[in-house]
């Protein structure tokens, strides 16, 4: 007969000391400055989360993590960021990196990261606060703000002067660019507040000049924000949400309801419509997220009807969520430190979704995909929750995040399959990692040797760990059957789908940051 303690010793032996502790002094494994990079380049959150870590601290483990990478990786991933993550703050924060460590690759990202007024708004301000080393632009970033301005028509640096601090006319002063065209000078003078030839500016500034001065005819084509500054009636806002497109209706239904829109006959039904309308929804790639966070954010003078409507366009989103074949287990964090805002603490700007939000949506989301999906929420330990199928998807979110609020024990619900003896293909977890629960005086972390006892019986099987917040650590590195996920949006639906079919490598994020050409 095997000699079971002997067995335990050798699997024990087999798992990696850990080489960190985690922001709850617990054993943690660290990642690579490269790996770590990658991760908070595809969640893109500068700012506080929990208690773990302020805004500060984040900005300074980018910085440290930048410090101890070469340039060329810097400028991938401030790409991949931009181009593939979507993300603002942090590509332009590698941007302004770059400009210190590589004036050369600078010159070369620069226009793929700076891409819209906010970008090069937050670039600007990312140098001005000194945070990389200098708060002056300097020749370079100079002469590429003013190839910025004069790459685009009177009428797209018009569009791109939404914003204070800096303001477009803000940087115009700094960098001093030349205009070509009588278009051009008197636009300048606009942005600027200087005197300038109206009778020369671009049509559309001259059509939002007179809308400002009471000419309400018809609506200019101009961005939302800039409609949103003046002092317009209810007809005016009913005539805006008539024409808005899916994605601005969804983020804007408290500004509706706050200027009278849905009073309008008839206003409150047209939007409803829309928004669960499944063409509009498939031809703008809705994905449940981006839903679910509408639905937290409307106030109570949204109508129910509206409510309702994003409610069915949930459901009709989860057709762009891919299914996964075999097994699944699903772990939702539910713990305390899930309370904190997904995207950290912002001000009044402090997004109403919470990490318990997220995790409850994936998890929900691959119950409907997934029918035999079973979830098994935590905190110190497995919270008995039980999902039905059948129920919409925001009705089982809602009772996952109404859970919990414990401890945050990472390990536990591979110890509930251990003991059950349990079998699978593909367990994901959403949590922030910050296991400290199961914190023991081992080789490595609890998590990993339950993962090992797990994959004894089930070979094939895959895991899959979603860090909401990451910090650089995590309670098991990848290797072909683990991969790491930094952050979360809908794109992730499909890494799980394709990492469960062995089409991805556990170096997902790393890999395809080193494969962006400069």
């Amino acid at each position: 007969m095997a000699n079971k303690g002997l067995f335990r010793s050798l699997m024990g032996a087999l798992i990696p000391q850990a080489d960190v502790r985690n922001a709850e002094g617990a054993p943690a494994y660290a990642m690579t400055p490269e790996g770590a990079l990658a991760q908070y380049a595809a969640t893109g959150c500068l700012n506080a989360s929990f208690y773990y870590a302020t805004a500060e601290d984040q900005l300074q483990r980018v910085l440290d993590l930048c410090a101890g990478v070469e340039p060329e990786c810097i400028a991938r991933t401030a790409i991949f960021a931009r181009e593939r993550g979507f993300m603002k703050d942090m590509p332009a924060l590698l941007c302004a990196v770059l400009s210190v460590r590589s004036p050369a690759l600078f010159a070369k990202v620069f226009p793929r990261v700076i891409d819209s007024g906010r970008m090069l708004r937050t670039f600007v301000q990312v140098i001005r606060s000194g945070a990389v080393g200098r708060k002056s632009l300097g020749s370079l970033p100079k002469r590429m703000v003013r190839a910025w301005l004069e790459g685009r028509d009177d009428a797209a640096v018009f569009r791109a002067s939404v914003g204070r601090d800096p303001s477009l006319g803000d940087i115009v002063k700094m960098v001093h660019p030349r205009p070509s065209m009588r278009s051009r000078e008197a636009l300048y003078g606009w942005l600027i507040g200087r005197p300038h030839d109206a009778e020369a500016l671009a049509p559309v500034v001259r059509e939002f000049e007179a809308f400002k001065g009471g000419a309400w005819e018809s609506l200019p084509d101009v961005p939302f924000e800039m409609l949103t500054a003046l002092d317009l009636g209810t007809r005016e806002w009913a005539a805006i949400a008539e024409k808005a497109p899916w994605h601005m209706t969804r983020m804007n239904l408290n500004t509706f309801a706050r200027h009278g829109v849905f009073a309008v006959p008839g206003m409150g039904r047209r939007i409803a419509d829309r928004l669960r309308d499944p063409e509009a929804i498939g031809r703008a790639r809705v994905f449940p997220y981006q839903i679910l966070a509408a639905w937290a954010a409307a106030d109570d003078a949204v109508p129910a009807e509206i409510r309702e409507a994003l409610q069915d366009a949930l459901e009709i989103a989860l057709r762009n969520v891919p299914s996964v074949g075999g097994k699944v287990y699903v772990c939702p964090d539910v713990s305390g430190s899930m309370r904190s805002p997904v995207t950290g603490a912002r001000g009044t700007a402090t997004t109403k979704m919470r990490c318990v939000d997220v995790a409850a949506l994936v998890a929900a989301a691959l119950v409907r995909k997934n029918p035999g999906t079973e979830v098994i929420p935590f905190e110190e330990k497995v919270v008995d929750v039980r999902l039905n199928p059948r129920d919409s998807v925001l009705t089982n979110a809602e009772k996952l995040a109404a859970v919990g609020g414990g401890g945050t024990c990472v390990s536990a619900p591979l110890r509930l399959l251990n003991g059950r003896g349990a079998r699978g293909d593909l367990v994901v977890f959403v949590s922030d990692n910050q296991s400290w629960v199961d914190a023991g005086a081992g080789r490595g972390t609890a998590t990993l040797a339950e993962w090992n006892r797990f994959k004894a019986r089930s070979p094939d099987a895959r895991m899959v760990l979603i860090d909401l917040q990451p910090d650089g650590t995590t309670q098991a590195r990848d290797r072909e059957d683990i991969l790491n996920v930094g952050g979360f949006s809908d794109q992730v639906f499909d890494v799980i789908a394709t990492f469960a079919a062995g089409r991805l490598s556990a170096r997902h994020w790393a890999g395809v940051i080193e494969a962006v050409e400069l």
